[in-house]
């Protein structure tokens, strides 16, 4: 024991142990009430039926995943295709996401490279920085985005103003004001993970690779980046997730042509003639794509860990 602290180990701090489960109770509770229950009640709804004048119908049934993959024509009476429509949706939201998590990366790791190098007396005022969109609602900060780029919005008319542009620039209902809604959404979801890992990176191994020899390239190469993978790692995973099922952006920002898996799941919960059993199924789809991806990931990161 030093500076009062008991060892949980030693006899002492056996009784200590007794107190884990305990504690973790309102953990469990909390989990349990706001994670587990809604995952299930959403597992449930995708196995019931649609009411035809709307509502739910407590008969079970595939007929919400049978939508989703199958074509059966208007009626329901012609031969099954493969429905390509829903399919086309998830493609569609995979890139925009997988974009969205690129360019995040290409800006937030310098960003977050910058911040870590500062003194540590000024790191607080970047961080400070990087966080203050957080103070606004999404809802307000997509909505001021979109104003900024509209036809006649303030950047149109600062670029015809000092002539680059003739005209103004049609960005909005374009997947391009769809990525720059998912980047200024989720940029500090990249930035705050690799920050915390270049923070604890030690640049004496960048010193003994400059004495080798190695070049900025090579060191980081082969240095700096094995090293801060994980942030790296963290930071498009908190990126990645969140913007394949955004809908604030494509809705506000985009148009029908960039349609993407959450204005899907979205849709089908409006109003009362809304189709909750085929948005629940959406839903335990995507969330079953999304856990393969991570347990695929999880499993390779553990047989690199063992070699």
């Amino acid at each position: 024991m030093a500076g009062g602290a008991i060892d949980p180990g030693t006899k002492g701090g056996e009784g200590y142990r007794g107190l884990v489960g305990p504690l973790l109770v309102p953990t469990w509770v909390m989990i349990g009430i706001f994670l587990v229950l809604p995952v299930g009640l959403m597992a449930v709804y995708s196995f019931l039926t649609k009411e035809f004048r709307g509502g739910v119908e407590w008969q079970f049934s595939l007929a919400a995943y049978d939508q989703f993959f199958l074509n059966r024509g208007l009626f329901g009476d012609e031969p099954p295709t493969l429905e390509w429509t829903y399919i086309a949706i998830f493609w569609r939201s995979i890139w925009q996401a997988g974009l969205a998590t690129l360019i995040c990366l290409l800006v937030g790791f310098p960003a977050a490279w910058f911040i870590a190098t500062r003194p540590p007396a000024s790191r607080g005022v970047w961080l400070f920085l990087i966080t203050i969109p957080y103070w606004v609602n999404l809802l307000i900060r997509t909505v001021s985005l979109k104003f900024l780029i509209r036809d006649n919005g303030p950047l149109n008319e600062a670029l015809m103003a000092i002539g680059l542009i003739d005209g103004p620039l049609p960005l909005v209902n374009t997947n391009l004001a769809v990525q720059l809604g998912l980047f200024y959404s989720y940029l500090p979801f990249m930035v705050l993970p690799i920050y915390a890992a270049v923070e604890r990176y030690d640049f004496a191994y960048s010193e003994a690779a400059a004495d080798l020899y190695a070049n900025r390239w090579v060191v980081l190469r082969e240095i700096v980046l094995p090293i801060v993978k994980p942030g790296i790692v963290a930071g498009c995973i908190l990126v990645f997730i969140p913007s394949l099922g955004a809908f604030l952006a494509p809705d506000l920002l985009g148009g029908a042509k960039t349609f993407m898996i959450g204005s899907l799941i979205e849709e089908q919960f409006k109003g009362s003639l809304g189709n909750w059993p085929f948005g629940a199924a959406v839903s335990m789809i995507l969330m079953a794509l999304v856990m393969l991806a991570l347990m695929v990931y999880a499993r390779q990161a553990a047989k690199g860990g063992g070699q």
